[in-house]
């Protein structure tokens, strides 16, 4: 499998676990999950304006310091967003929070 097939078998963040196609749609804009309990999986941010990638998410997730709870991830200073469909940019974990 090469590097684009890898690519296209990704799992986004909340999708179905049930769907036989979890992973990326062309049409889409993603973030990549870099680190922590959602290391490797991609967040869908189409439609998503700059500044609210910029600002970092919190994901619910189980396998978390706090059960239940959310982990943080931020985009590194100086490693912008790419306009377009695919994967533009990485967010890396920080924390948790309950």
């Amino acid at each position: 499998m090469n590097g684009d097939e890898q690519l296209l078998n990704r799992r986004v963040y909340g999708a179905d676990h049930d769907n036989p196609n979890p992973g990326l749609l062309p049409h889409r804009t993603y973030a990549e999950l870099v680190g922590g309990p959602l290391d490797g999986l991609l967040l869908d941010i189409h439609g998503w304006w700059t500044e609210e990638v910029d600002g970092g998410v919190a994901l619910s997730t189980e396998p978390s310091r706090w059960p239940g709870g959310r982990a943080l991830y931020d985009p590194h200073p100086g490693e912008p967003c790419m306009p377009g469909p695919g994967v533009s940019c990485r967010v890396y974990y920080c924390g948790d929070t309950p």
